[in-house]
């Protein structure tokens, strides 16, 4: 298979998980007090504008979930607006392939960035899908006005002499022996960059803030340096590149975006992010109020890592099929996995946003995720490891009809059919030859009802050479189908599930598990990849009722007793479904 995911583009209408309600938070209070003062009431724009600013570099993951989920969620609840921008600043490590993926990611979860009318009111019409490319000229025009304002300089010590000089936490930087640069002398050094003349890392341009600073990230940061590399949407018009903490504040101010809502590892950047704003606003690009940063916990997961890094590793070191694997935390894995977009929209609603940094258990999104599916998947019955029963007095040749429901709470959905005959599938565990303490199912002299069918009675088994058991036997008693007058007259304790051998359909079922051992695989200097799980991925050979051969890729269900599962959307096929388990019932790992 390929590394590369099938992304069919499928939307959504934007709006929120059934019945699931506003929660409040300490950002819903920031908007609120400002939606109280007036803070951002201007003619013809919503008083709130959130965005949501991948960089397209890689694939998106459960973590990219929660901030597409708040960010859309709060422009849906606020009648605002939500952009889709890509931060595509490094030209080096962005491709078109993580563009489309990060569009078709945002739409399946159900949000989207083109706003026209809604329930015959206007609401923020137009599309907001941005690029911080389209703004390079505006951003440059900035860098020359900070450098001719005294607040930016080019530097040209090496990149080694720039970190020793830079200090550390315990003494301050020594300033550049460039630092006081004559402003003409390095605006021609700017424009001599941008046209081409140098070797990459062979000037750059720095903020002139204050290298003594106990905030690493105002000693003079780097806000532009000269990369000779094709750029996906701007092709080789550039060869010098802002830096992201440079363009982003930009980005938001040219957007007029309110509240510009980032995780925590930013909240040292936010004093960089206001200076630079209020430096081009002294410039007159912008007009008063500009935006204001926000930050929240991040979501730690556990038995995930969500590193780029370590997930390309994975990728490229086969440990999992691709990007899409169903058992990596991708937004295209936990898709094909099976997750549905309510689902992970009730997971974000219920683990909130906070300032402070915790962990999130896996359980916690898998008890989201059976919330959703258990009142609309369709039920089905699936024998996962078959054991031949043999049913010796049913007549030869003969199919009885059955029917189950297709959902046990929605009558209205009706019936499933399929049959019983002499030879049937069950589970092996089902049968024991001598029981244990409590064990109500088949054993020889035991009575139990076959679900929808009859109560039947085992009479023995048989075994290989080796002594592994490899058919069992019963009679049944022809008075005893279920939905008939005679079935009340058997009181079994045993209750078991079969499909026909003569109609059922052969089928791949993969079982999914975590993919670690390890509840927090990426802490604490841990070698994640000596804590992968040996048993994530289990490939069988299995048996379901007739009715599956009719499924379409991307149907999720519930096989009764296994689980939630949903047909392949890579590998199914119309007459040949390939099932990933979504999760199992219960939660087995809290045991």
């Amino acid at each position: 298979m390929s590394n590369k995911p099938n992304n069919k583009p499928e939307s959504k209408p934007d709006s929120k998980p059934t019945d699931a309600p506003v929660i409040s938070n300490f950002l819903r209070g920031i908007i609120d007090r400002d939606l109280a003062d007036g803070k951002y009431t201007r003619g013809g724009l919503p008083n709130v504008i959130t965005r949501f600013p991948p960089e397209p570099n890689g694939y998106l993951h459960i973590g990219h979930a929660k901030s597409i989920c708040l960010n859309f969620g709060l422009a849906r609840d606020y009648q605002g607006r939500c952009h889709l921008r890509f931060d595509d600043t490094n030209p080096e490590k962005e491709d078109q392939e993580y563009v489309d993926t990060i569009m078709d990611s945002v739409k399946w979860l159900g949000f989207d960035w083109n706003y026209g009318e809604k329930n015959g009111e206007s609401y923020s019409g137009g599309s907001h899908l941005y690029y911080a490319s389209n703004y390079f000229d505006t951003f440059y025009a900035i860098a020359e006005y900070l450098i001719e304002a005294g607040h930016a300089y080019v530097d040209s010590q090496s990149a080694e002499d720039m970190a020793a000089n830079r200090g550390d936490f315990s003494k301050p930087g020594v300033n550049s022996p460039f630092r006081d640069r004559p402003a003409a002398e390095s605006l021609d050094l700017f424009r001599r960059m941008k046209a081409g003349e140098f070797a990459d890392g062979a000037h750059i341009l720095r903020a002139k803030i204050d290298m003594a600073s106990p905030n690493m990230n105002m000693r003079d940061p780097a806000i532009y340096r000269i990369r000779h590399a094709h750029h996906h949407n701007t092709g080789d018009k550039w060869c010098i590149y802002p830096m992201y903490d440079y363009a982003h504040p930009l980005e938001d101010a040219i957007e007029n975006i309110t509240h510009s809502i980032c995780t925590l590892e930013f909240q040292d950047h936010r004093p960089f992010y206001d200076w630079i704003i209020a430096r081009a606003a002294e410039g007159g690009f912008f007009k008063q109020p500009v935006p204001q940063q926000y930050e929240f916990a991040r979501l730690n997961l556990t038995y995930v890592v969500t590193s780029k890094r370590k997930l390309r590793q994975l990728v490229e070191q086969n440990i999992v099929s691709g990007w899409d694997d169903p058992r990596m935390p991708t937004i295209v894995g936990i898709r094909r996995r099976g997750y549905t977009p309510e689902a992970i929209q009730l997971f974000c609603d219920r683990i909130g946003v906070s300032k402070s940094d915790g962990w999130i258990d896996y359980s916690t999104l898998e008890g989201a995720l059976r919330d959703d599916l258990d009142p609309k998947a369709p039920r089905a019955t699936a024998v996962l490891r078959p054991l031949k029963l043999i049913i010796d007095n049913f007549p030869e040749n003969e199919a009885v009809a059955c029917t189950a429901p297709i959902h046990p709470h929605h009558p209205e959905l009706g019936n499933r059919e399929f049959t019983i005959s002499k030879e049937l599938w069950i589970e092996q565990e089902d049968f024991m030859e001598e029981p244990s303490k409590g064990y109500f199912r088949l054993f020889p002299g035991n009575k139990v009802r076959l679900r929808y069918g009859y109560v039947v009675e085992c009479t023995g088994c048989d075994k290989d050479e080796n002594g592994n058991v490899i058919a069992v036997h019963c009679n049944y008693f022809a008075d005893s189908k279920s939905g008939t007058e005679g079935s009340a007259n058997y009181k079994v304790k045993g209750n078991i599930h079969w499909v026909s051998v003569s109609d059922s359909l052969e089928v791949e079922v993969r079982l999914y598990d975590r993919l670690f051992t390890d509840a927090n695989p990426d802490a604490g200097g841990k070698d994640f990849m000596a804590l992968l799980n040996p048993s994530s991925l289990e490939t069988i050979r299995a048996f379901v009722e007739p009715g599956m051969v009719n499924v379409e890729p991307d149907t999720r269900l519930q096989f009764e007793r296994h689980g939630y599962f949903v047909a392949d959307r890579v590998d199914s096929v119309k007459g040949k479904p390939v099932f990933n388990r979504v999760t199992t019932l219960k939660d087995s790992w809290g045991k």
